[in-house]
């Protein structure tokens, strides 16, 4: 198989961590501990941030840096040729006609899945402590994970510590010391190095019941302008992810079109001809170049409020899905005969 064909074809995990509270909420209000609740998954309720949310904010931090801003809409009429747009090339695009019918439409060439909890800070006896489980590492990328499995009452910090460690209002059992090698994508980035002593491991269902008695929770209220005080009725709470969180995504390509299809790429300069800080060579990079901006412009809601901003760790692990397929081929026939 060719070398061209399988770059058409590519996986890239990302390590994130949130530089602010986040808030990715559910749409609206709900009975419970605060009114307004952020997304989580329907089986473990370990809150995430939508894959919907990390595309279309990538897609709108890129149209702003290429310089066509309007290539971060729904319909791109306003673009002269989309065809040649490396935005709308690498999240899809529609153009319609003069009547306002539809008259073409791509689908885009990535895409970006959930970010699931990998870290979750928790204040503890010992300082700020990051829990995590052993499967939710393995399944990130790591290695020498162990031990294998947790029971309930027991948690493996990666420091020696004695006896008995707390995990916010819980109790646990240190049963041993955990050890934890992380990609060496990730291994040298300043913000691992911070954390990598003060990681802790616990069962999977245990990590939930943590993440969500732990969650940041804010309370606001409206000022009524002519009396200075709180206005009647406009009391209401919100949760968040708290600062320091971290997280992983996968980011996919899938370039079936590009023999047909010719692509936009290389790209060195913008749409207005000023130079891009780093040049564009596929999709990919225009993804990456959107994650990078949320360190700046944030991502969910609240963001005139300090929430939203989250950072791009070390660099992306890059896996080739063809290889990756053929490789388990092979391991399955071996293991067959």
């Amino acid at each position: 198989m060719s070398n061209d064909l399988q770059s058409h074809y590519l996986v890239q995990r990302y390590l994130l961590m949130t530089l602010d509270p986040l808030h990715i909420g559910t749409g609206g209000y709900r009975l419970g501990r605060v009114d307004l609740s952020i997304v989580r998954e329907p089986g473990t309720r370990l809150p995430k941030i939508p894959g919907t949310s990390l595309h279309g904010a990538a897609r709108s931090y890129a149209a702003y840096l290429y310089e066509t801003p309007e290539a971060a809409g729904q319909s791109q009429e306003k673009i002269t040729h989309p065809e040649k747009n490396p935005v709308c090339y690498t999240f899809g695009y529609i153009t319609k006609n003069q009547q306002g019918d539809e008259q073409k439409a791509y689908s885009g060439v990535v895409s970006v899945t959930d970010a699931h909890i990998l870290l979750f800070p928790v204040h503890s006896v010992a300082g700020p402590v990051w829990v995590s489980t052993p499967q939710r590492l393995r399944e990130a990328g790591f290695g020498n994970v162990q031990p294998e499995s947790v029971p309930d009452e027991q948690i493996y910090p990666t420091w020696n510590h004695p006896n008995r460690l707390n995990l916010g209002w819980l109790m646990f059992v240190v049963a041993g010391q955990a050890t934890v090698t992380p990609p060496t994508n990730w291994s040298g980035d300043s913000r691992w190095t911070a954390v990598k002593e003060r990681i802790a491991l616990v069962s999977d269902g245990i990590f939930s019941h943590i993440v969500n008695s732990n969650l940041e929770v804010r309370t606001s209220v409206s000022i009524d302008p002519r009396t200075g005080a709180a206005a009647e009725g406009a009391l209401f709470t919100y949760e968040a992810l708290p600062r320091a969180t971290f997280l992983t995504a996968e980011v996919v390509l899938d370039e079936y079109q590009a023999e047909n299809r010719p692509r936009p790429f290389p790209v060195e300069k913008t749409n207005m001809g000023r130079s891009l800080s780093d040049a564009w060579q596929g999709p990919l990079d225009v993804v990456k170049a959107g994650l990078k901006m949320m360190e700046f412009l944030g991502i969910g809601g609240m963001g005139t409020r300090g929430f939203g901003r989250i950072q791009i760790v070390g660099n992306p692990i890059e896996i080739n899905l063809l290889e990756q397929t053929a490789a388990q081929n092979d391991q399955k026939q071996e293991a067959a005969q």
